[in-house]
């Protein structure tokens, strides 16, 4: 079972930390536990009860009558408004729900009447990736569980590869080649596949290298391939003082390619870049520049 702080369900609820505790003093509706210095901590039950409420409250529930249901009502309620609304917060809720529960038939759910209603490539910038985004930290600092990580992380894993292995790429004298990998020890692959799949989508030439890739192979597959473009995701590994050297590294071993770096490592960590290193912020940087 996972712990959570109150920052954390602040972060994936969008409730401030301040109305919490209001609520749990007014309304009796959460009863966290307390650490030995009386710091408040959460568990997954009282996180998918405040995911339940912030939908409530979204679609115009008040508090004072969220209060007053049993979790089988509210649970019912919160079904009910994910299978009729397709807006994107919604389902981003909707998933975060079914991460916590482990509950498959749920995400399939959601995840196929979304790409039905609005296409694999808009059901991942608008839904998967923002709802990535929202846990992302939590995965770093380890509050969500590894089952949980696993769980969804193997599932949206496995429809980016259905929807790469249904592409058809045609190549011209436009396209570029780009090489793709994880450094050595990182195993998050979620943003590199989908990088695989925005890449390919516009009829570029990918070479996917994969996870935990040791540096000489990235020389040995750079010697065959001479890639314009070197794109890796850096969400754990390396980490601290040592990301700055490894990408520093990067731009001085293949000065001829262009490298391209995003990552929780990445964006935001004043990374300072040699004149061929760029930074990916967001996934529409990658697909303007996959376009042009």
């Amino acid at each position: 079972m996972s712990s959570y702080s109150i920052r954390d369900l602040e972060q994936l609820s969008g409730i401030k930390a301040h109305t919490l505790r209001i609520w749990e003093q007014r309304y009796n509706i959460i009863e966290p536990q307390r650490t030995d210095t009386n710091i408040r901590t959460y568990d997954d039950q009282d996180m998918k009860l405040v995911l339940n409420i912030s939908l409530l409250k979204a679609h115009g529930y008040k508090i004072s009558k969220i209060s007053k249901m049993t979790p089988e009502q509210m649970h019912a309620e919160v079904v009910a408004i994910s299978d009729r609304k397709l807006s994107y917060p919604d389902q981003i809720h909707a998933l975060t729900l079914s991460m916590l529960d482990l509950d498959e038939e749920r995400f399939e759910k959601i995840i196929s009447t979304n790409i039905l209603k609005f296409g694999f490539e808009d059901s991942m910038i608008n839904i998967i990736y923002p709802f990535l985004s929202r846990i992302g930290t939590l995965w770093v600092t380890g509050s969500v569980g590894p089952a949980q990580e696993h769980f969804i992380s193997n599932l949206i894993r496995q429809k980016i590869i259905v929807a790469i292995d249904g592409q058809v790429v045609r190549q011209t004298p436009q396209s570029k080649t780009f090489l793709l990998f994880l450094p050595e020890g990182e195993l998050h692959e979620m943003g590199l596949l989908f990088a695989n799949y925005i890449l390919r989508a516009r009829n570029n030439k990918v070479v996917y290298l994969g996870q935990s890739l040791p540096f000489h192979e990235i020389e040995f597959a750079h010697k065959i391939h001479r890639p314009d473009y070197i794109f890796a995701a850096i969400t754990s590994v390396p980490a601290g003082n040592d990301v700055q050297p490894y990408v520093d590294r990067l731009a001085a071993e293949f000065p001829e390619s262009t490298i391209l770096l995003t990552g929780y490592q990445i964006v935001g960590q004043g990374i300072k870049t040699a004149p061929n290193v760029i930074l990916i912020n967001k996934i529409q940087d990658l697909i303007q520049l996959a376009a042009s």
